[in-house]
């Protein structure tokens, strides 16, 4: 059996770390939405992100906000306006998020034309 290295542990760890603090159906929808469109109110999130239930968003939106990602804002307004924007860290995450929509770009064409010449 073939040692793996303490640098490829390391290295699997972080990918560990990002998966955790990413996993969910929603996570990676909210943080690209949010690097598209910046700050959005609860209400207009839930708009963009089309099938997302009121809890999930929230849940979702409370986990990001405690892994420093995104910043919540409650506004003075009656009624109650709550804004969400990427903070600085989290927009750290902006080059993933548009290389994954890259990558998924070329792989719809390329599982369309797979399926074409079949």
């Amino acid at each position: 059996m073939e040692m793996i290295s303490n640098a490829c542990l390391q290295r699997f760890k972080a990918i560990n770390d990002v998966k955790d603090i990413l996993s969910g159906k929603w996570k990676i929808m909210i943080i690209a939405s949010l690097s598209v469109f910046g700050e959005k109110r609860y209400t207009e999130l839930q708009r963009i992100i089309d099938g997302i239930g009121t809890k999930m968003l929230s849940k979702e939106l409370q986990e990001l906000e405690i892994n420093g990602l995104i910043k919540r804002t409650v506004m003075d307004t009656k009624p109650v306006t709550v804004k969400y924007e990427l903070t600085a860290y989290g927009s750290t995450l902006k080059p993933i998020i548009d290389e994954m929509a890259s990558w998924g770009s070329q792989h719809r064409v390329k599982v369309i034309q797979e399926i074409a010449e079949k």
